[in-house]
């Protein structure tokens, strides 16, 4: 005898906030919208969630009540939860994020973003994996094992609630305690880095399909010339990234020869420099208007002399280029050390002669480990401390 099928109040909710159209079409045609109206509807929902970003499915004023009643009954507009917000002195926001646990059966992964703001900008790090694959010598994050990919609806997730926090939605509200852009035009969340935990190249599909939902003319509307993706250096997804979504290309280089980079990016052992060089050179619209970005950790005694800084402009010659340099953003139980301020100045000295911008990046957010590879779960040093304090007290116990 076939089993039952459950009841729509026994069903996991079908998640809205962070869906593809054509999951939300999906979703209208399961709480039985007519065909004929379903693009309509999904429009009008789009709307409410991304450009308006309604959190209650009554909020959307324009919908009769018969199907906002089974929306609300089915579907749920929720975001990721946030567990725990820091606030460096600078002004930076880190996010401790949960993922709702419905048919995930991973018990809530838990993710961090990062909101970095500026005078005329701010700039929302998203992460694309729970955890990282890459061990990274000098990251923070590439200790974590990697869990589990992402879902695009998870990487939107953690945008709208950063746009809710900062109260980035019309009629939203700016918190009070850190610089967050403002004035007639002026967005919180201008600028979005896929440069939190994980790479995001092992998780091309769910990363592409949640630059489609940033850059929708009819929702959040950002620019991919606004959007930048990192990679450690995934060649053979590279050219996929310039075709499918277009957005800005940064490369974690951090070395000038494939002995050294072997050791601090041990990806390149599968793909070496030359082999990541030649598809920076065959990235779609990479230009002079469009360059790409070099990412270059500062790495005490490592990678910093004259002779590196040099063997750094041979290496890019001919390529549409900026370098970010950037001071080494230490955490626990790291073996390195940051440059010298006087030699980060003379290696950017010589990368600027030689003609490339080469600007020294800010550290934002080092006094809450928020800052560029720190970001590593702090529900990892919670259990830990919660596991420290138990064994303790079973000691006293036992005295």
């Amino acid at each position: 005898m076939t089993a039952a099928a459950p009841k729509a109040k026994d069903r996991a909710p079908i998640r809205l906030a962070g869906a593809t159209r054509g999951e939300i079409v999906r979703a209208l045609a399961e709480i039985g919208v007519p065909e004929r109206e379903l693009n309509m509807r999904a429009s009008q929902l789009w709307h409410w969630i991304y450009h308006r970003g309604a959190r209650e499915f009554s909020a959307m004023r324009n919908i009769a009540r018969p199907l906002l009643d089974k929306l609300s009954e089915r579907c749920t507009l929720a975001r990721p939860e946030i567990v725990a917000e820091q606030v460096s002195a600078d002004g930076t926001r880190k996010w401790l994020l949960r993922m709702p646990t419905a048919n995930m059966g991973d018990k809530g992964a838990e993710i961090e973003c990062v909101y970095i703001p500026e005078s005329d900008r701010g700039t929302l790090c998203v992460s694309s994996q729970v955890g990282c694959t890459l061990n990274c010598a000098f990251c923070h994050t590439g200790t974590m094992a990697l869990v589990r990919n992402l879902t695009a609806a998870e990487i939107v997730g953690q945008v709208l609630v950063a746009r809710d926090r900062l109260g980035d939605f019309p009629g939203g509200v700016a918190p009070a305690d850190g610089l967050v852009p403002s004035g007639e035009g002026a967005r919180a969340v201008s600028n979005v880095v896929f440069m939190g935990m994980g790479e995001p190249l092992y998780n091309f599909d769910a990363v592409r399909d949640a630059i489609a939902i940033l850059t929708d003319g009819d929702g959040l509307s950002l620019s991919k010339r606004r959007i930048t993706v990192s990679t450690s250096g995934v060649v053979p997804e590279m050219a996929r990234l310039g075709h499918e979504c277009g957005t800005m290309l940064a490369v974690s280089l951090h070395a000038t020869n494939n002995a050294l980079r072997d050791e601090l990016v041990p990806l390149n052992r599968k793909y070496p420099i030359e082999a990541l060089l030649q598809a920076c050179r065959d990235y779609p619209g990479a230009s002079n208007a469009r360059r790409i970005t070099f990412e270059y950790v500062m790495l005490k005694r490592v990678n910093d002399s004259a002779a590196d800084a040099k063997a750094l402009v041979r290496l890019l010659k001919g390529l549409p280029a900026k370098i970010n340099l950037i001071p080494f953003n230490p955490w626990p139980g790291s073996s390195f050390e940051c440059s010298d301020w006087e030699t980060i100045e003379r290696f950017s000295e010589i990368v600027f002669n030689a003609g490339y911008a080469s600007p020294v990046r800010t550290p934002r957010g080092r006094d809450i480990l928020a800052a560029c590879g720190q970001l590593k779960s702090e529900s990892e040093k919670l259990r830990a401390r919660a596991r420290l304090m138990l064994e303790e007290s079973l000691a006293v116990g036992q005295d």
